[in-house]
């Protein structure tokens, strides 16, 4: 292994840890800086108020907080199975955090008033997330291809499995993609609602662990075992 490669007990394996942890609680944050203040009359009553299409912006903050805490969900999981830190999976992360600080930008393009109903912006978030979470399948994929993750986090899947259970967030924003440039921003925000059906089912049909096969009835006791008759 490189003499870069830091062991979770190490302080450099902590630092990177906490430059990652630290990427992410700043994305998050930045979203509020999205939300522009309504002028002092829209305060007047909560219909005015909402006249004012302060909950475009609200319900944008709240798609994208959602979105990277669960990147961050996500990322702290794998990380906590990582038992060595490599040069491969810090730039892996870094490429992932690129995608994720992007968020906040991409994000203001989808829920400002003035350009939420362009399709453009629509289309550029899904590119955003879609590399955020292909970023993050890669981190997953390079672990384990160098044996960095520890056996049993994984609950018993193969590598095939973990990969397959990863896709459906990235295909489905990458599919809405083309539905939204010719559609509109609306179609393609609503395929992206699919996803709480396909990943659960993607979840159900991927984790399921396969039954043992039945003991044939031909087949006795092995010798030596306690159930063996002694003469």
């Amino acid at each position: 292994m490189s003499r870069l490669s830091f062991d979770r007990n190490t302080m450099e394996f902590g630092r990177g840890i906490s430059f990652f942890d630290a990427i992410y609680g700043f994305a998050i944050t930045l979203l509020v800086t999205n939300i522009d203040l309504p002028p002092a009359s829209s305060w007047v009553s909560i219909s005015t108020l909402l006249d004012s299409r302060l909950q475009s912006q609200l319900l944008g903050f709240l798609l994208s907080f959602v979105v990277i805490a669960v990147f961050w969900r996500v990322n702290f999981r794998l990380m906590g199975s990582v038992t060595l830190m490599s040069p491969r999976l810090i730039n892996w992360n870094i490429v992932a955090a690129f995608f994720v600080i992007l968020i906040p930008f991409t994000t203001q393009g989808t829920s400002d008033p003035s350009t939420a109903d362009l399709p453009l912006p629509t289309a550029l978030y899904a590119l955003n997330i879609a590399l955020a979470s292909l970023s993050q399948t890669a981190i997953y994929q390079s672990a384990r291809k160098q044996g960095l993750t520890e056996a049993d986090t994984d609950e018993g899947q193969s590598g095939l499995r973990q990969l397959l259970l990863h896709l459906p967030v990235p295909l489905v924003f990458l599919a809405s993609i083309p539905v939204t440039l010719l559609a509109g921003p609306v179609p393609g925000r609503l395929l992206w609602a699919t996803l709480f059906i396909i990943s659960p089912i993607t979840d159900k049909l991927l984790t399921r662990a396969p039954e043992p096969p039945p003991p044939s009835p031909a087949s006795g006791p092995a010798p030596g075992s306690d159930t063996e008759e002694s003469p």
